[in-house]
């Protein structure tokens, strides 16, 4: 077993670093936020992640992991040093690369004994090779460091088991040396490991994720025209779904993307082509389908409603997918400014993001609107004029058309993430706008409405 440090403990860097310990590896985690290291030191983890909390305390009792700000005492009799850092997106798509350039100085200045340096986080082609002349640049002591890439390809809400479970391992290097030592780390997960250069390496993680980003947007892109033609996006999937070409995974319709990857990835190769003087048109599409995608059903409402000023309007999922409390690129975050500048007074709904986004709106006043953040779904629908659904949350998928019906004050539902069935929300007396697929009878909804004034 090796001596391993992980630099950085966000979701590429905790989760490889506990993975690590789980599989055998003596692991220190490195972080310069000192209430964040006693934090998981205590076994509570610093973002919510299916099984983490639970490794974390196991791999720390038996002596396999550790928590620390001491970067040097970390760095310099490490075996490999992963490093696990944010690459945020800057204003022109491009990569902020300054966080990983601090951790390569503080390994050049540390490292006492030959090691190989692991670049988890996701940069752009080339970067594993600056990253390794940096290194040698800073070098303080006489020993052999080489830079190796070793992309994630986790999903929140199930990193843990993403990473345990992996499709395949991809390490790209440039020596035997290096090759091994990866090779040597990731035996005990018995996992397929596909070895190539550090450039191929970089672009494999840019070409998976942006693939996928294109078939979200391009089902989308779909579901749109279905719903001017008369067709139903999720009948046209099933039909695709068959065809082992294509598979059945990615193929829902919703009201777009989100998350610390898909928006990144895809506006950082978009901005790599650019830079090589090449235009990469499928990219660019999906990224412009996405943007457009997300207030899709803002502007459903916008046109069936006069107005949101003084409507409580009920926001069922405020994360940008199930299963995290992680906010970014969220579709919530592009409707409920739209919605509190036109006066709504919001009652939002989230199984684990609501303190994250009170972070950013504030329980109260806001603008012409306001927004109150509530423990439970029924409280967000009673009384409701309208409703949105941004997280197919399983509370929410829980939710029956009924309960719309019976606790709104007009069962008016805009769903984003088609959980519903149309004919069971159109049974109900529920007025029912999805994606891709056909709203609501008006005629059948109007009797229910007068049957409901008749029975009173």
């Amino acid at each position: 077993m090796l001596k391993i440090a992980v630099a950085g403990t966000g979701y590429v860097g905790l989760v490889a670093g506990v993975c690590f310990a789980e599989v055998g590896h003596h692991v220190t985690c490195v972080d310069i936020d000192e209430n964040k290291v006693a934090l998981m030191k205590s076994g509570v983890s610093p973002i919510y992640e299916t099984g983490l909390e639970e490794l974390m305390q196991k791999n720390y009792e038996a002596g396999r992991i550790n928590y620390t700000t001491d970067y040097k005492t970390a760095y310099k009799d490490a075996d490999a040093i992963f490093i696990g850092v944010g690459t945020p997106e800057q204003p022109d798509g491009s990569a902020n690369l300054s966080y990983i350039a601090t951790v390569a100085r503080q390994i050049a200045e540390s490292v006492e004994k030959n090691c190989l340096v692991v670049v988890k986080s996701t940069v752009p082609v080339g970067t594993n090779d600056k990253v390794e002349q940096f290194i040698q640049d800073f070098l303080v002591n006489k020993v052999n460091v080489e830079v190796a890439s070793n992309p994630e390809f986790l999903a929140q809400g199930s990193a843990v088991h993403d990473t345990l479970h992996a499709e395949r391992i991809i390490i790209g290097t440039e020596s035997i040396w290096a090759e091994q030592i990866l090779m040597k780390i990731y035996k005990p997960f018995g996992l397929p490991i596909v070895s190539v250069n550090r450039r191929s390496a970089e672009m494999i993680k840019y070409a998976s994720n942006d693939f996928l980003a294109l078939k979200i947007s391009y089902m989308n892109d779909i579901a749109n025209l279905c719903e001017l033609v008369g067709a139903d996006i999720q009948d046209v999937a099933k039909g695709m779904s068959f065809d082992e070409r294509i598979g059945s995974k990615f193929l829902n319709a919703g009201i777009g993307y989100g998350g610390s990857c898909f928006p990144k990835d895809t506006k950082a190769l978009e901005y790599i082509a650019r830079q090589q003087g090449y235009e990469l048109k499928t990219v660019r599409a999906a990224i412009d389908v996405n943007k457009d995608q997300k207030t899709i059903l803002y502007k459903k409402a916008s046109k069936r409603l006069i107005t949101f000023n003084g409507l409580k309007v009920a926001v069922l999922g405020l994360t940008f997918k199930p299963g995290t409390d992680d906010l970014r690129e969220a579709a919530s975050l592009e409707n409920i400014p739209l919605l509190l500048e036109q006066g709504a007074d919001i009652y939002a709904y989230d199984a684990v993001g609501a303190e994250n986004f009170a972070k950013v709106y504030p329980e109260g006043k806001s603008g012409r609107g306001s927004i109150t953040y509530v423990c439970n779904i029924e409280h967000a629908l009673d009384g409701a004029n309208v409703c949105f659904i941004f997280t197919e949350w399983g509370e929410v998928k829980a939710v029956t058309p009924e309960i719309y019906k019976n606790l709104m004050r007009t069962p008016l539902v805009y769903d984003g993430r088609n959980i519903y069935s149309v004919l069971e929300m159109e049974q109900a007396g529920v007025e029912y706008h999805s994606i891709g697929r056909r709203p609501t009878s008006r005629e059948v909804t109007k009797e229910s409405k007068k049957s409901e004034l008749q029975n009173s």
